[in-house]
């Protein structure tokens, strides 16, 4: 018997003009689609159901979308985040993607453009990282791929799904340089329509982290070229 996996997508937006076509689109590529047009429904609905996306608006009328992501961050979510916005400024941008989204789109925006979007970011969370093996450095930094964990003499260190695929890949290759255009590739997709910015963003955070947690380890950027996670073994 074929058994049709599908996927679970959570659309984020008040206003019903922009929310139906959303979903309509998104349930014609096969998705299971819910909608909530509230901040804390979101939160509450992702606690509950767990999407492996969120299309997240912005302008909602209880709370800002960037408080909304960076709550479902805090709280775990490692799911896809997809903020949609009219606000189109670099700054927004980058204060978004610090918040731990995984993506930008900005309105107003073609329904093909969304659908190629949402493809990408479900690919990548479903196939990151392969492999199944751990790393585990000499300062006992361990970066357990099999299960999306990292931790520093057992405390684990709490990582977004894309900080986490970005270590996963630098760490399999400590010591080596891995190109920018490797992480961009492996991490989010050969096809992704963003701004590079958004490996930079998830580097400063993945860095922060580590130094929060007392790790010795270091993701060095080597100019022109890429980055480097230096084990001190």
């Amino acid at each position: 018997m074929l058994v049709v996996m599908t996927h679970d997508v959570l659309v984020v937006e008040d206003e019903e003009d922009i929310a139906l076509p959303l979903v309509r689109t998104l349930e014609r590529e096969g998705y299971h689609v819910s909608r909530v047009a509230t901040g804390e429904a979101a939160l509450d609905h992702v606690d509950h159901e767990q999407p492996e996306l969120v299309l997240l608006d912005l302008g909602l009328p209880d709370m800002d979308g960037i408080d909304v992501c960076r709550k479902l961050r805090s709280d775990g979510f490692d799911g896809a985040i997809m903020m949609v916005t009219a606000r189109a400024g670099e700054l927004d941008l980058v204060v978004g993607l610090d918040v731990g989204a995984d993506d930008y789109l900005a309105k107003p925006f073609g329904l093909a453009e969304l659908q190629a979007r949402v493809r990408a970011l479900l690919r990548r969370s479903a196939a990151r990282v392969p492999q199944d093996t751990a790393v585990v450095t000499p300062s006992g930094l361990r970066v357990d791929t099999a299960a999306r964990r990292v931790s520093l003499r057992d405390e684990e260190i709490q990582l977004t799904a894309k900080e986490f695929d970005v270590l996963a890949l630098l760490a399999t290759h400590h010591d080596r340089v891995v190109s920018r255009d490797t992480l961009m590739n492996e991490v989010w997709d050969e096809n992704w329509f963003g701004s590079t910015k958004t490996l930079d963003v998830t580097i400063g955070r993945l860095r922060g982290k580590l130094e929060a947690a007392g790790a010795t380890e270091r993701v060095v950027a080597i100019r022109g070229v890429g980055f480097r996670f230096e084990t001190g073994g």
